[in-house]
């Protein structure tokens, strides 16, 4: 077992991988229990087993592979990495696990693959199971197949994909293994539960013993739908609603609900493989099927038949196969064959589905033609094959057709038709089924149940019961208004037998199973009464709360939500209940009329009606009008009423105050009543015949306003015109046209009836009567701004004199938006079919178009035309291609029916004569716009081919093909393209200049679309490939369109296809996939509602033909939620509209209102640091340019698409300078209300300026420098700064402009460069500046001089770049310049630079010619400024930085601080070229005439300081809470594990909440003073003292500075800190613990505190520094003596090493060495000695002694050479054994010295004095008690000895000085006595150097100080001294007494008393006094008088000096020449006082 011991050691992770199988299986077992125990998924933890779970599975021995699948389960289980795994564990598992014999792993690898299905890499894991199912092992592919039936069973189909299982199933049960073929069969039965019958197909060629026994097992299956019952991670609400329902056992509606969530309904045509049939077909088919024979057409078609069972068909060209299948039907005489055809056709229908809708409108009006044939199996067959080709297509594609046959005189074709409509019908749902195509095929069938033959009538009820049932009563009544009763309840008869395909329930039902609401129809239904079911799944929030998941490409909705609708009640409008429905009356005699009046009528009023005197008449007007005022609406009979008013005299009445109360009262009884339309047409006549009477007119406007109101604009408006345009009355149409123009604009225009209204205008436009010309006129342009432009189209063929006119009222209507309904919102009835908005977009919208007459030009379509377009010859084909051309000019607009020229045409398309092709294509535009929205249904059979076009290699031919696609998708909208696999396959084709088109037509198109067919995803893989095409502009277009893909597929959608590409591919896709994810735009926002009904100006845009409804936007407009960051809610739809920026118009008019609200620019998160790591990684032109190549400006075009409004853009790359001009207008209208859009794309903006300064154009170049001035002026408000991309991609452009010849656009530029530098540092501009010197543009050469001279003049000196040098010289070269502007303004620009910098500029601009230099000393001469103060704004350079502060925070930092120095050095040097009068130098000059004539008053000017918000700075940190329960002081028996709760307590300590930190150093106090718990903080020392320190390190940075925290808190963090310290330092086994690093910290922190100045200000900071004394000594005394000692070496090598380090700080470190020192001789032998001298060895190593002696002070060598004599002299030799630690010896002198000191002390063991003198040297520093007298003197003799030697003279003074300074008392004038008198001044002179050099330094506070003994003794410095910066000239060395004659002088000529100082006091009472030397006390004076006057000068000065720098400078400098010195202080002297004097 030896090595078990070994193993048992390792950490887990290596256990796993160990080669032993019992290490192994202990790793496992441990690492099960660790998998369970961590919490965190997240842990990092996880992370160390990612590449093992793979070996955990396949680990070789069984027993351990058992464990290790248990960890590796709970690995997959818990870890939050375990899916990085998926791939290598599954693939472990089906091939080393599924073999293995042991049930028990089987069953472990299963869960495992469940697990990582649970964890959303079900397909990871079906992939390797899949592949498992090929391998030779049949128990590996039994257990796959049972893993794949589990998953099934417990996931469901939704999540385990079928598709790729139901492949491989044949293949299972041919397998010779039984065990195989069982399992598979298991597995069958599994999949048949999830997808019954759709199972069938695929299996339907297996065995048929094994497909019988599936039959049998099938049949058993329980018919219940399965669930899902296993969860993913993404699905836990679906897992929360599961268990629920167990638990409830689940209501119906709910349950039914969860059938729609559980089971996607799977086609069993998407499980089966495509079969190609088209090479299939007999070679000789074509002929075959033209043959004379009737039996060989019969066989070729035989072989289709065969070939079109497959019920799956590869897609392909099948046009061929089709015409001659149609030809067949249509004109064979032999009706079997036609039977035949048919069934191909409905073979090829089913087997192509979407593929076949093409051909559909082809084929469908033969079809219905040939239902004339009576025989049973040829009608049979028709109506198959035209139901299968109506699933392929949609009702609107054929409803022409269909519509066409419906005339027909054969009573079969009618009746077959109408049946055909009825089944068709049973496939829509009422958003399929809209209004507009309801109407006329209700139109049509009413026809049919008028029919003669009774089988047509039964066939037209039929069709109505299903419309009836499908759309609802709501929709379908309005069409039914005319029919009787029986034929009424005929129809809902039929309607109450029909079944529905989409389920039973209507409306909610088929809006359940569509998941897409019912345009909000299902509310309204509620309110009618036949249908329960309906108002059942109306009112059911069940059916309502799935509405708002709209599949994408759902149909309209309407306004909000249907969702919004179901709370509202009854209906979206708000409509109350009874008024949804429709008022039916039927007309009722006079007699019931008077009946019903009478009952609620005054007799009297009756009688009086027709009375003969018209004051009665009045009076009984009057009682009517009461009576009708108080009637209830229930109550009032209106038809009787208006029947009554209309009693002779009716409307005839003469009287008019009588007939004015009749009109009243009309307008009274329409507004209370339930109006009906039969009440209305009794009064309308008489209405009409009144409107244009002057007295009554306005009462009869009222009176049809109200009834419009009750029964309906369109109707009422309907009625009205007729009337009025049937009387002669002009007076009546011109004011029936004006109450109509106004009754639009307050009803809106939704359901009128444009038609109807068009021939009423334009007879009254014909009108003799001008005020009905007029009126006519008006009313159109109160059309036009509903309709728009195609409205002009119906008056092209007017007189131009009325067209001029008819062109000026829609000019005036140009601009405006059609105002929003005020009425008929709240009382809509059903009627009229005006309801709703799909109604508008579609009737409305296709109506204006519609309304055109078109022109059906099939029969001109001859044979002969198109065999013309296929001739051999070119020109015959050119003249077919001319002839569809003229034919299709002269229709003008045509109808869908251009019979066999699409096939002609798409021939055309790829002729090899391009000139062709393109007429071709130009044809197909004309076509677009001819045949309008119609055209949609040949998208797949002309559209498609355009597509191909596009990859033409010709230019132009492409462009052609382009504008071609874009003509005919403004026609018919996206939705026809995007369906399918059309445009996929298109994507497919290699094609570079296809790919390019394709890919940018779609980068176009697709922002616009709100929502897009699912079928887009199939372009996806292709789209991929495109990212890594050859070609770089496809790759890039691909990029380009990867976001719009992204914005309707989603990230994960996109991310998911990517799984089939190459590893490599992936992942670069993946990574342009995250950057598109960054871009991604926000979909298009819908049109804004004010109300509930589209308003105004929306409409325009709806009705163009060119966006003609774009059906994806169209057939959505109203889906999602507005969004309000694209339109303002509220504001009118306008604005949202342009949102979508669609082109919504080809002419610009009407472009201007409709879209151009809403933000200009749009926010993209990221985009500009996006677009600025593009450029940095060459991934985008960098923008660098002599001149604005196309690639550039088509770059900055394609960035800007995404973050800029679509209008704008137009306007900003238009070609016309105005539309820039326009631009800029609107970007200066919108800088501020959008200033955070215009930052994020200001690079953008930037870069489209300068393409703006390459233009011409003045106006525009004005125009964009204003936008500028304000743009900066906005940056500088907002504190923004440019980055270094957006400055480098404009300054230099800007620059080029300073050079215009015009005066007003320089003063611009410059302007503007002015305000650049308050958003870009100085400096930097400067070095733009400087390359625009080297133009060739003399006179940008000139204005960029003066610029830098400005730069320099304000920023001082600084700004010059790259060094001032450098700049000058460059600026000195145009001095020479040829052109004079250049010449004085490069004299100009280094005059100021003299100006601020003085003579040093001659030394700066280096050698010039004399001609040059000449000239420019004349300048200097001729500016004659002296030298003035250095600018202040200098040291303001600008420092409003907020954002890249850091940028040039360092070069304000170095700003005015180096200027100064360099000022001051050469201030120094330049002696010779100044005058005395300077010597000192500017900066420190005092203007003293400037300060004697103020008076007093203070004139500060602060620079601005930036106002930071700061707060969150003083906000203490918070730490986030721990989720533990805070610990109770008792914690020890409240936690299992002490440990853990010692270590969260600590973890206390270091809380940067005060409280926090107080509360857990008491608990840590607690334990530590209780000696039976002090145990418990064994192994937490290191942890507690960390914890501390870094508590201190908080305390010093954070809590001392801050403002707000109370400072006696502190102090108590403090005492607190110290006390838990101390208690824990007394005890000494705990203190041994603290290691060596962490006491370095602890000292570090603790000497730091000592020397914080801001404690000594605190209260009780003396008694805090105090402690912190005694806690110093403890950590000394008492810690592991080799930890602290080392500790102490290494913070000394620090202290020395750091240049921030002060000197006092390594002074207290060593003064605690020399404490150290001391305690030596006890400790000596608890001491690791090695390490000791291993870290002197360091020490010395990195301080050499040569290197030690230049310190400052000589304490550190004298320190260590203690140290090391000490060591010695406890060791002796054997002090050299202890060198082990250290590798090289020789690296420093350790040994060599150890070696002499040992020697030394050997040699002269006898002499005692030797010894002494190390002894001394110790004692001197760590003088513990006061020395004995013989001591003292001994002492005192060793140094007088060492002074008098020649090589340690220095060393003894510096020791005699530190011993004067100890024992001040000590008498040393003994030793003085008897020596020289030179001796003795010597003596006196060194300990006066030593006492200024020491001093100068400022010495350590006493009270910082360690011993108790040492406090006090030692007092700070109070004055700087002039240290030795005032040394002589030749940097010798003065000694004192130079400086004392010169104070002398001083003194005398300050009139200052210089006796005292004659007599000068012996040297030892100088040595004996610890005071400040004299000569910092007789410079004293001098300083106070200075600091006074600096005083009065502060406010102006910014250079704020302290006193150390005016003396060292100011006093050293003013000291060096006496002479002038003398005249300057007495001149001082004298101005101070009258400064003093005049501020008194």
């Amino acid at each position: 077992m030896g090595d078990d011991s070994e193993w048992m050691k390792l950490p887990i992770d290596q256990k796993c991988e160990h080669k032993l199988w019992k290490a192994r299986l202990n790793g496992y077992e441990e690492a099960l229990k660790l998998f369970q125990k961590i919490d965190d998924e997240k842990s990092p933890e996880w992370s160390k087993y990612l590449g093992l779970i793979k070996k955990f599975v396949t680990d070789s021995n069984a027993v351990a592979q058992l464990k290790g699948l248990e960890a590796a389960l709970a690995y997959v289980e818990n870890a939050h990495v375990a899916g990085k795994t998926t791939g290598e564990v599954a693939s472990g598992v089906v091939n080393k696990v599924f073999n293995q014999p042991k049930a028990r792993a089987k069953e472990l690898g299963l869960d495992i693959c469940l697990m990582y299905i649970e964890i959303e890499k079900g397909e990871a894991v079906q992939e390797e199971l899949l592949k498992g199912l090929d391998n030779k092992n049949p128990k590996i592919i039994v257990a796959c197949i049972e893993t794949l039936r589990k998953a099934l069973s417990e996931f469901g189909s939704k999540i385990i994909s079928l598709k790729p299982i139901i492949k491989v199933l044949p293949k299972l049960f041919e397998s010779r293994e039984k065990a195989v073929r069982d399992e598979a069969k298991l597995l069958a039965v599994e999949i048949y539960r999830w997808i019954r019958d759709a199972l069938r197909p695929p299996l339907q060629n297996i065995n048929s013993v094994q497909l019988k026994e599936l039959e049998e097992e099938w049949v058993k299956v329980s018919s219940a739908a399965p669930k899902q019952t296993r969860f993913l991670r993404s699905q836990q609400e679906l897992k929360a609603k599961f268990e629920q329902q167990q638990a409830v056992g689940g209501d119906a509606d709910g349950g039914d609900d969860d059938e729609e969530e559980a089971v996607p309904q799977v086609d069993a045509y998407e499980l089966l493989e495509a079969v190609e049939i088209l090479s299939k077909l007999p070679k000789d088919f074509y002929e075959k099927i033209e043959a004379k024979k009737w039996q060989e057409r019969k066989e070729a078609l035989e072989a289709v038949e065969l070939l079109v069972k497959n019920p799956k068909l590869e897609s392909g060209d099948y046009a061929d196969l089709v015409k001659v299948l149609k030809k067949v039907v249509g004109k064979d005489t032999n009706v079997m064959l036609v039977a035949l055809a048919a069934k191909c056709l409905a073979g090829l229908a089913a087997g192509l589905r979407k593929k076949f809708g093409q051909y559909a409108g082809h084929v469908v009006p033969t079809i219905l033609e040939k239902f004339k044939e009576k025989k049973p199996q040829v009608v049979q067959a028709l109506q198959e094959a035209i139901d299968a080709i109506f699933l392929t297509t949609t009702l609107q594609n054929i409803s022409e057709d269909v519509l066409a046959v419906m005339d027909n005189k054969n009573p079969t074709i009618k009746q077959q038709t109408s049946l055909f409509i009825a089944r068709s019908f049973r496939h829509c749902t009422p958003s399929t089924l809209p209004k507009s195509l309801l109407k006329p095929f209700c139109a049509a069938l009413l026809k049919h149940i008028n029919d003669s033959a009774p089988e047509v009538r039964d066939a037209g009820f039929e069709a109505l019961g299903t419309a009836l049932k499908v759309a609802g009563e709501k929709a379908v009544n309005p069409f039914l208004a005319d029919v009787d009763k029986l034929k009424l309840d005929r129809i809902k008869e039929c309607a109450e037998k029909v079944e529905l395909v989409y389920g039973k329930k209507t409306g909610g039902a088929a809006e359940k199973k569509e998941g897409k609401p019912v345009t909000g129809k299902t509310p309204a239904l509620s309110g009618t009464s036949g249908d329960k079911e309906t108002k059942d799944a109306a009112t059911k929030p069940g059916s309502l709360k799935k509405a708002p998941t709209a599949k994408p490409g759902g149909p309209p909705k309407k306004g909000k939500p249907a969702a919004a609708a179901g709370m509202g009640g009854a209906g979206a409008k708000g409509k109350k209940g009874p008024e949804t429905k429709e008022i039916f009356e039927s007309e009722l005699s006079i007699e019931v009329c008077e009946e019903k009046a009478a009952a609620v009528l005054p007799a009297s009023c009756i009688q009086q009606l027709d009375s003969g005197n018209w004051k009665e008449r009045l009076a009984c007007m009057e009682e009517f009008q009461k009576a009708v005022e108080l009637m209830e609406r229930s109550e009032m009979p209106c038809q009787a009423l208006v029947r009554m008013l209309a009693k002779k005299p009716g409307w005839k009445e003469t009287n008019f105050q009588v007939m004015q109360m009749k009109l009243h009262i009309v307008a009274l009884i329409a507004q209370k009543g339930n109006f009906s339309k039969t009440s209305a047409q009794v009064v309308l006549d008489g209405l009409v015949d009144k409107v244009g009477d002057v007295k009554c007119g306005s009462n009869a406007k009222e009176a049809m306003t109200a009834i419009a109101e009750a029964c309906q604009l369109p109707w009422t408006a309907e009625q009205v015109v007729a009337m009025a345009f049937s009387q002669k009355n002009p007076k009546n149409q011109s004011e029936t046209l004006n109450w109509l123009s106004n009754a639009i604009k307050e009803f809106g225009f939704s359901g009128l009836n444009v038609k109807a209204f068009i021939s009423n205008v334009k007879t009254a436009l014909a009108a003799t009567n001008p005020a009905v010309r007029t009126s006519a006129i008006t009313l159109l342009g109160v059309m036009y701004l509903y309709v728009g432009p195609p409205l002009r189209m119906f008056f092209e063929d007017e007189k131009p004199a009325l067209l001029s006119q008819i062109d000026a009222e829609f000019e005036k209507m140009q601009g405006q938006t059609a105002p929003a309904p005020t009425r008929g919102i709240s009382r809509n009835s059903v009627g009229g079919g005006d309801d709703g908005e799909e109604e508008e977009q579609e009737d409305v919208g296709n109506d204006v178009v519609d309304l055109l007459p078109r022109t059906d030009i099939s029969d001109k379509i001859t044979d002969e035309l198109v065999s013309k377009i296929g001739d051999k010859n070119w020109k015959i084909r050119k003249e077919g291609l001319d002839e569809v051309t003229s034919i299709i000019n002269d229709a003008k607009f045509i109808q869908p029916n251009i019979g066999e020229l699409p096939a002609a045409l798409k021939g055309r398309l790829n002729d090899s004569n391009k000139i062709l092709v393109q007429q071709t294509l130009s044809i197909l535009q004309q076509l677009a716009t001819a045949m309008g929205p119609n055209i949609k249904q040949h998208v797949k059979n002309l559209g498609i081919p355009v597509i191909t076009v596009l990859g033409d290699s010709k230019n132009n031919v492409r462009a052609a093909a382009l504008a071609t696609v874009n003509a005919w998708a403004e026609q018919t909208g996206m939705k026809e393209w995007l369906e399918g696999e059309d445009l996929s396959a298109e994507l497919k084709k290699e094609n570079p200049f296809l790919r390019q088109g394709l890919l940018g037509w779609l980068a176009e198109k697709l922002p616009t679309l709100r929502s897009v067919p699912s079928d887009v995803l199939l372009c996806v893989p292709h789209l991929y490939s495109c990212l890594e095409d050859r070609n770089g502009d496809v790759r890039k277009k691909a990029q380009d369109a990867l976001p719009f893909f992204m914005m309707h597929l989603g990230f994960e959608k996109m991310a998911k296809a990517t799984g089939k590409l190459k590893p490599t591919s992936k992942d670069q896709v993946l990574a342009m996939l995250e950057k598109a994810k960054a871009n991604m735009p926000a979909k298009p926002a819908p049109p804004a509602k004010v109300s509930s009904r589209v308003v105004g100006g929306a409409a325009p845009a709806k009705f163009q033909p060119a966006s003609a409804l774009a059906e994806d936007t169209g057939s959505n407009t109203m889906e999602s939620k507005p969004d309000p960051k694209k339109a303002k809610a509220g504001g009118p739809p306008s604005k949202a509209k342009g949102v979508q920026g669609k082109k919504v118009l080809s002419k610009p008019n009407l472009k201007e209102d409709d879209d151009k609200s809403g933000p200009i620019f749009i926010i993209v998160p990221n985009g500009k640091e996006q677009r600025m790591k593009d450029e940095k990684g060459l991934k985008v032109l960098k923008w660098n340019f002599t001149t604005p190549r196309d690639e550039y400006i088509e770059q900055l075009k394609t960035q800007m698409s995404s973050c800029v409004a679509k209008w704008l853009q137009d306007e900003m790359f238009h070609a016309d300078f105005q539309h820039h001009n326009k631009a800029l207008a609107v970007m200066i209208e919108h800088l501020e209300s959008e200033k955070d859009g215009v930052i994020s794309c200001l690079d953008l903006i930037l870069k489209w300026l300068t393409l703006r300064f390459f233009d011409t154009n003045t106006s525009v170049l004005m125009k964009a420098l204003e936008y500028l001035k304000l743009l900066f002026n906005l940056l500088s408000q907002e504190e923004y700064h440019l980055t270094e991309n957006e400055a480098s991609s404009f300054i230099p452009y800007l620059i080029l402009k300073v050079g215009e010849p015009k005066d007003v656009i320089r003063k611009d530029v410059r302007a503007i460069l002015n305000r650049m530098c308050l958003i870009y540092p100085a400096s930097k501009m400067f070095t733009f500046i400087m390359e625009g010197t080297k133009s060739k543009n003399s006179k940008q050469r000139a204005e960029c001089l003066e610029e830098l001279g400005c730069l320099v003049e304000s920023y001082g000196m600084n700004v010059c770049q790259p060094t001032p040098g450098k700049a000058l010289k460059e600026m000195a070269t145009h001095i020479g310049d040829r052109d004079n502007t250049v010449r004085n303004a490069a004299l100009n620009t280094i005059v100021t630079v003299y100006n601020v910098h003085g003579d040093q500029v001659f030394k700066l601009i280096g050698n010039l010619s004399e001609k040059d230099m000449s000239m420019l000393e004349e300048r200097i001469k001729r500016s004659a400024k002296r030298p003035s103060a250095a600018p202040v704004r200098q040291a303001e350079e600008k420092p409003q930085r907020t954002q890249n502060i850091s940028a040039n925070a360092s070069m304000l930092r170095k700003g005015p601080a180096e200027d100064m120095s360099s000022k001051l050095n050469q201030n120094r040097n330049m002696g010779s070229h100044s005058e005395s009068a300077h010597t000192v130098p500017r900066e420190f000059q005092l203007d003293l005439d400037e300060i004697e004539n103020d008076n007093g008053t203070v004139r500060c000017e602060m620079p601005a300081l930036v106002q930071h918000k700061l707060d969150d700075i003083f906000e203490p940190v918070l730490i986030p809470e721990p989720k533990i329960r805070a610990v109770s002081p008792h914690f020890d028996d409240m936690h299992s594990s002490i440990a853990s709760t010692i270590n969260f307590v600590i973890s206390q300590v270091a809380s940067g909440d005060i409280n926090t930190s107080i509360k857990a150093l008491a608990q840590i106090d607690e334990v530590l003073r209780q000696e039976c718990k002090v145990e418990v903080m064994s192994g937490h020392i290191d942890q507690f003292l960390i914890a501390t320190f870094m508590q201190l390190r908080l305390i010093y940075n954070t809590h001392m500075a801050d403002e707000k925290l109370d400072k006696d808190e502190i102090v108590k963090l403090y005492s607190c800190i110290i006390g838990s310290m101390i208690t824990l330092f007394q005890i000494e086994s705990l203190a041994r613990e603290a290691s060596t690093g962490v006491l370095k910290d602890l000292m570090h922190g603790l000497i730091t505190l000592l020397l914080d100045s801001r404690v000594e200000d605190l209260e009780e900071g003396v008694q805090v520094i105090r402690s912190v004394n005694l806690l110093v000594l403890k950590v000394l005394e008492k810690s592991d003596q080799t930890n602290i000692l080392s500790a102490l070496l290494v913070l000394l090598q620090d202290s020395l090493l750091a240049t921030a380090s002060s000197p006092k700080f390594s002074e207290l470190v060593m003064k605690c060495l020399w404490r150290m020192v001391r305690l030596l001789p006890e400790t000596i032998n608890t001491i690791n000695l090695d390490r000791i001298l291993l870290d002197i060895h360091v020490f010395l190593k990195v301080f050499p002694k040569e290197k030690l002696k230049q310190c400052k002070s000589e304490f550190p060598i004298r320190t260590l050479k203690t140290l090391l004599h000490t060591l010695c002299k406890l060791k002796g030799p054997k002090i050299l054994d202890h060198l082990t630690m250290i590798d090289n010896k020789n690296e420093s002198e350790l040994e060599s010295y150890l070696c002499r000191v040992i020697k030394h002390s050997m040699d002269q063991t006898g002499s005692k004095a030797d010894k002494d003198t190390e002894k001394g040297a110790s004692r001197i520093v760590s003088n513990e008690e006061k020395a004995s007298k013989a001591k003292v003197n001994d002492i005192l003799a060793e140094i007088f000895k060492k002074i008098g030697s020649k090589e340690n003279t220095k060393e003894g003074l510096a020791e005699l000085y530190e011993y004067k300074k100890k024992y001040s008392d000590a008498d040393i004038e003994p030793f003085l006595k008897n020596s020289s008198q030179f001796f003795q001044s010597y003596v006196e002179k060194g300990l006066r150097l030593i006492e200024t050099e020491r001093e100068g330094k400022g010495s350590i506070a006493g009270s910082t100080g360690i011993s108790p003994q040492m406090e006090g003794t030692c007092v700070p410095a109070s004055t700087p001294t002039v240290s030795s910066s005032i040394g002589n000239t030749n940097g010798e060395e003065v000694g004192p007494s130079v400086y004392l004659e010169r104070l002398k002088i001083l003194r005398q000529r300050c009139g200052l008393d210089n006796a005292k100082q004659e007599d000068r006091p012996p040297l030892t009472s100088l040595l004996s006094k610890p005071a400040v030397p004299t000569v910092a006390s007789s410079t004293d004076m001098l300083h106070s008088k200075l600091s006074q006057l600096r005083e009065s000068r502060e406010q102006y000065q910014h250079l704020d000096l302290d006193s150390n720098q005016t003396h060292s400078s100011g006093i050293g400098t003013t000291l060096a020449s006496p002479s002038s010195a003398a005249a300057n202080i007495d001149d001082l002297k004298k101005r101070l006082e009258r400064i003093k004097s005049s501020r008194k």
